[in-house]
């Protein structure tokens, strides 16, 4: 997840795998330098900055976690390259706790749909975690994402094309 900001998630998925098989742990990450780390994901968006962040996170992983990822929010977000929304979807899909992690993605759909007003992410986020039970956060999170990814892209929108958006034509804010 600290590789996904400015890229795809099929690009970072290529990279993920190919760093992965040099370094799948933290222990072995650190063994690393921060240029190798950066030469194996250069073709990823701000690979300067990610490098030392994986680098960074892998050390402080060892040295404060014993090597392993820590459970709470809180230190989550404390860790180099990881903000709420990294920390959110691992909370959801690593420890299945409750989480609603809001993209832009999912809050431009959240508003294009009628679910939010929002205007970050973080309003959304609240928005959204009111409108659905907690119990179903999670499957509603990928719901919206591959729902949308079909249904309602960010370039290319037509509103006749996503059923959603279709119902709620009559609205002059989906054409937008």
């Amino acid at each position: 997840m600290l590789l996904s900001a400015q890229s795809t998630d099929k690009r970072v998925n290529e990279i993920t795998s190919i760093l992965f098989a040099k370094a799948d742990t933290p222990q072995k990450m650190v063994k690393l330098s921060i240029n190798e780390i950066k030469k194996i994901i250069h073709s990823i968006g701000l690979s300067s900055t990610k490098s030392k962040a994986i680098w960074n996170l892998s050390n402080i992983l060892l040295s404060k976690h014993h090597g392993s990822v820590p459970k709470s929010f809180e230190e989550l977000e404390a860790l180099p390259g990881v903000g709420h929304k990294t920390a959110s979807v691992i909370m959801a899909h690593v420890f299945h706790i409750p989480a609603f992690p809001v993209d832009t993605h999912i809050h431009r759909l959240a508003k294009r749909w009628g679910l939010s007003s929002g205007k970050s992410v973080v309003e959304t986020e609240k928005d959204l975690k009111k409108l659905f039970a907690k119990k179903s956060w999670i499957k509603r999170h990928l719901q919206i994402i591959y729902f949308g990814r079909t249904y309602c892209p960010a370039r290319g929108h037509k509103v006749k094309k996503c059923p959603i958006c279709a119902l709620l034509s009559p609205s002059h804010r989906l054409s937008k």
